[in-house]
């Protein structure tokens, strides 16, 4: 009887003194610090089945050429749902049936509860026009899908963000950036023609030739106008490598003048970006595309045991200026393996070197199954603690802007990315008559700035971004009330759209869908 004694009281003891450990820690810490767990047992296996099954779906449908084909059809099926609705008395408006879990957002789709849900399920690319140069696609085919289908084809599109599971459709209905975007633009910037189905059940394709006002429209619509359906998008000569320079400052005025040097050469950089790590230091990076590479400096960056690229650029503060080349889909995702930085607040260990070697091909872990299986006090920590945003701003402002996201959330590392913002009708547009270049600053994780309350940062940095007239990006959070939500965004056209195809009863207004208050 001793031995089973024994066991008892080793077993009585741990448990007593984890049950202390656990009260003296406190529930947040414990789930904030040890989420870890669960991801790596369950969520990492989860997602790796989940990749391997898309990626030879997509590729056997791509194949057998079943796309095109099946398209008409899903499309009949979406026009059916929306006669049945009409023919129910339009009770509710409508909106997607894919569930808010499934975006790579983390806000939280509540009005999906009480409106008329239509499935949407339109998933595959359908065709790749190379004598016209353009790629026709489902709104819910992903980045990820894109680089694999066309860069062995020796073609990709001029904007194509870094995260594998943003959908075309998401990065149409809201916004796209791209390290590549200070030469041709945003996401919109790069469609060639959109085919909605309206709120009568009716199709309709437009272009800038064809039904432009609904063109001009339908970016940062949110679903709103109708259900997308299919875009054509731009397809542009693809390179082996990309030529990465990296340039350390160590001072905010060198890192401003050597941004904005690089942004606006005429010539020479396909893409441009800064990671700031401090409220002093950050790392410019510029990008050719190339066919040649010198070997001794060819950094597959995406590679499972590398490490993550934000710590890799970091290096380049104490060692200076370098140059390397970097196969292109592998630029391409840069960010992907870490989310950005958000994956070390969940794994913190995850750029250890053994973590990568032995478990590093099954990273990241699905963003849609981190939000399904978020319980009510998760999801509550992550608003009280966690700031995910992305501010654009004219770039003359950046200085006094990083002055403003320092103070209000002291958050690091930042991501800046340029872009031109073209005078065209819609949503956002310059103040003035002429093509403006703006910058995106992305704030992703914890503050640290002392007393931080995120509701009130937030708002204080809206207000900022609204009076020198720049947007936010409304994939997260915005709290900004309707007037000045109207006042930073240009409805005109976009009233004119609703009012036009009878959208009142049909679909809420963007502010409904993306406001914090209306929207719980």
């Amino acid at each position: 009887m001793e031995l089973p004694l024994n066991i008892f009281y080793v077993a009585a003891t741990l448990l007593l003194t984890g049950f202390a450990w656990f009260r003296y820690r406190g529930l947040e810490y414990v789930i904030m610090h040890y989420r870890w767990v669960f991801v790596c047992l369950f969520l990492l296996p989860v997602s790796v089945v989940y990749d391997v099954w898309m990626y030879i779906r997509t590729w056997l449908i791509f194949k057998l050429n079943s796309a095109p084909k099946q398209h008409d059809k899903k499309v009949r099926h979406v026009q059916q749902q929306i006669k049945a609705w009409r023919a129910d008395g339009m009770k509710t408006k409508m909106c997607t049936a894919r569930p808010g879990w499934m975006n790579i957002s983390f806000r939280r789709g509540l009005y999906k509860n009480t409106m008329k849900n239509i499935e949407v399920n339109l998933i595959d690319i359908i065709e790749v026009d190379t004598e016209r140069q353009v790629v026709r696609v489902e709104p819910l085919a992903s980045m990820g899908q894109l680089t694999a289908m066309l860069n062995p084809m020796g073609w990709t599109i001029p904007v194509l963000p870094e995260l594998d599971d943003l959908t075309v459709g998401g990065l149409i209905m809201g916004v796209g950036i791209e390290t590549s975007s200070h030469k041709v633009g945003l996401f919109q910037h790069c469609c060639v023609g959109y085919e909605l189905v309206l709120a009568d059940g009716s199709v309709v394709k437009c272009s800038k030739d064809e039904n432009s006002d609904l063109f001009y429209a339908v970016p940062w619509s949110y679903g709103t106008l109708g259900f997308l359906v299919s875009a054509e998008i731009q397809i542009v000569p693809a390179a082996k490598y990309v030529r990465m320079e990296y340039f350390p400052a160590l001072s905010r005025q060198q890192m401003i003048k050597r941004f904005e040097q690089e942004t606006m050469k005429k010539s020479g950089n396909d893409f441009v970006e800064c990671l700031v790590y401090s409220e002093t230091t950050g790392v410019i990076m510029t990008g050719v595309m190339t066919d040649d590479a010198e070997p001794d400096k060819i950094n597959a960056i995406g590679h499972f045991w590398k490490p993550w690229f934000f710590k890799h650029v970091e290096k380049y503060l104490r060692r200076g200026s370098a140059v390397e080349y970097i196969p292109l889909r592998h630029y391409y995702h840069r960010h992907s393996r870490s989310i950005f930085w958000e994956l070390q607040d969940i794994i913190p260990f995850g750029n250890n070197p053994i973590f990568r070697y032995l478990l590093g091909w099954t990273v990241p872990p699905k963003v849609s199954l981190l939000k399904l299986t978020q319980g009510e006090t998760i999801k509550k920590l992550y608003e009280k603690h966690q700031v995910i945003q992305d501010m654009l701003i004219p770039l003359g402002k950046l200085d006094e802007a990083l002055d403003v996201f320092h103070k209000e959330f002291e958050l690091y590392p930042l991501w800046l990315c340029p872009f031109m913002l073209y005078n065209n009708p819609g949503f956002i547009h310059p103040e003035g008559s002429a093509d403006e270049m703006y910058v995106d600053i992305g704030a992703y994780g914890a503050p640290t700035a002392p007393g931080f309350q995120a509701v009130q940062a937030t708002k204080n940095v809206e207000a900022y971004v609204k009076k020198v007239k720049g947007f936010q990006m409304l994939y997260a959070d915005t709290y900004l009330s309707e007037e000045d939500f109207r006042e930073m965004f240009d409805h005109s056209l976009y009233d004119k759209m609703r009012k036009r195809l009878n959208c009142e009863n049909a679909f809420p207004e963007i502010y409904g869908k993306v406001n914090r208050k209306v929207r719980d």
